[in-house]
């Protein structure tokens, strides 16, 4: 499975997914697409945008990964996940073509997810890429628009390591013609994006310079937004099923990404925004990024696992009233967890473990590297065991927090 498997499931072309759809009579184009990179909150946007795009009464698929609990997650329309008997199907129709093939779990996902949309006859499809951008199995698609959230540090033994060279893979989502809308403006990749933009002649928009929105956390999972466009309040007091300031940034891309699609003959309502903000986690079972589990304690599950996504989390919990901080941590192994765990608090305890994964880096490694950074706690053999110790541990004013990875999560929601 490309979920297990990781960075060993990376092709350096399209080949094969293009030939297997070519095979499948290419349903990728045979329905509208919108196409959403970016190293952090791409999942959120591709959530929001199918809510929206569902609530304004189109039939909406959405194709994210991974998953968390069940693999039909990653294929859903209007929320509904894929029928369990397609899948089974799709596999058994596949099998001759991918003994010529070796297509990988992910390509044949892709290529699943597709040919499902069009066969369910969908109006619009919200499609996240796996991986960068260029050469991931997703670019294959024409969609209406393309959104990249913004570029970080991540997945750099493939995508570069430096910001440009990231933002030059994630670029290649963009197509001639069709608009791209930027999350973020960040000084080193800024040029990298309207460079390829004007060489595909693709109408670009930097949602930040047109939008502004303040978040205010509430105590029961839901936040309030004051939205500004053009530096004038346009809506106030809108209520989103979403916690963590930094979805004030997903929320900019969303919004800027609706008044594209409006622009190229979509019809998306206030109405319809503000439903499908206010019920969100209901319409489309977003999971597992700043989500309560549970209070008194208070559980709260975040799959940050990088840098950037690590800094917000660690400045979200700010805006939490709690007595002792119990944090379960498990990585995975082929992530760089140093620029992690010098984000992390030494005032916690830590309960170190590894997620049900091959790739996940071995919990005792973990406490000894998490050692050299001052964070202290012990070590469980797996990540129910420690969380059943920091649920055993914790006091009702305390907060137990579950990170590192969306495997870690996984094992916990």
């Amino acid at each position: 499975m490309f979920q297990r498997v990781g960075p060993r499931a990376f092709k350096a072309d399209l080949n094969n997914i293009t030939q297997l759809l070519a095979e499948l009579g290419n349903p990728e184009r045979k329905f509208r697409s919108i196409h959403i990179a970016g190293t952090n909150g791409k999942g959120s946007v591709s959530h929001i945008l199918a809510a929206v795009l569902h609530r304004s009464g189109l039939k909406t698929g959405l194709y994210t990964s991974p998953h968390y609990k069940d693999f039909r997650e990653r294929i859903k329309i209007d929320g509904v996940l894929i029928e369990e008997d397609f899948v089974i199907d799709f596999v058994n129709r596949i099998n001759a073509l991918s003994l010529q093939l070796r297509p990988s779990f992910f390509e044949i996902t892709v290529a699943m997810a597709f040919e499902y949309f069009y066969y369910k006859g969908v109006d619009v499809a919200v499609i996240e890429t796996g991986l960068g951008g260029r050469l991931d199995s997703t670019n294959v698609i024409d969609p209406i628009i393309s959104v990249i959230t913004n570029i970080g540090l991540d997945h750099t033994q493939f995508l570069g390591d430096t910001l440009p060279l990231i933002a030059g893979e994630k670029a290649g989502i963009i197509k001639s013609g069709r608009p791209i809308v930027i999350g973020e403006t960040q000084t080193e990749t800024q040029p990298v994006f309207l460079s390829k933009a004007a060489e595909s002649e693709a109408p670009i928009s930097f949602a930040d310079q047109i939008y502004d929105i303040e978040l205010k956390t509430l105590d029961n999972g839901y936040s309030t937004a004051e939205v500004f466009k053009n530096k004038q309040l346009l809506y106030s007091g809108i209520k989103i099923n979403l916690l963590g300031g930094y979805q004030a940034k997903n929320l900019v891309t969303s919004f800027q990404a609706i008044d594209v699609l409006n622009e190229h003959g979509f019809s998306i309502q206030t109405q319809h925004l503000f439903s499908a903000l206010e019920n969100l986690r209901q319409l489309t079972g977003f999971m597992g990024r700043m989500q309560i589990l549970k209070t008194n304690p208070m559980v709260l599950v975040d799959s940050a696992h990088n840098r950037e996504g690590m800094m917000k989390l660690m400045e979200e919990l700010e805006n939490f009233s709690f007595g002792k901080l119990h944090i379960l941590l498990a990585v995975v192994g082929d992530k760089a967890p140093d620029e992690v765990l010098k984000l992390l608090p030494a005032r916690a305890e830590y309960y170190f473990s590894h997620a049900d994964i091959p790739r996940a880096m071995k919990a005792e490694v973990l406490e000894k590297k998490a050692a050299e950074f001052g964070l202290k706690g012990n070590v469980w053999a797996t990540v129910p065991l420690a969380f059943q110790a920091a649920l055993n541990s914790a006091e009702v004013d305390d907060m137990i927090l579950v990170c590192g990875s969306i495997f870690t999560v996984a094992e916990v929601i």
